[in-house]
């Protein structure tokens, strides 16, 4: 399993979400099968999105399209945006 944790601020977490809804970059057509968003406790116009793949190259695809869809929002809808793919190499649930 590998996950796409993104993180960047946005303006407006109401406005961001209605952007991040209208799914731009078909999450499904990229290889998505979860996602989770975060918003950091001190800071509600933080926000960390993981998005989970089975395989690294969907991973790397979605990042490359994302990276040209920030091009086109940062400074509005987002602010400073930084990604990284991890590798989930264990889950423990208690």
């Amino acid at each position: 399993m590998h996950i796409l944790r993104i993180e960047h601020k946005v303006p407006n977490f109401d406005g961001w979400k209605k952007a991040f809804d209208s799914d731009p970059i078909d999450r499904r057509k990229s290889g998505i099968k979860r996602y989770h968003i975060y918003r950091a406790d001190d800071d509600p116009l933080y926000v960390i999105i993981d998005l989970e793949f089975d395989n690294l190259s969907d991973a790397q695809r979605t990042l490359t399209a994302l990276r040209k869809l920030w091009e086109k929002v940062e400074g509005s809808v987002i602010f400073i945006p930084k990604a990284q793919i991890l590798e989930r190499v264990e889950s423990v649930a208690y």
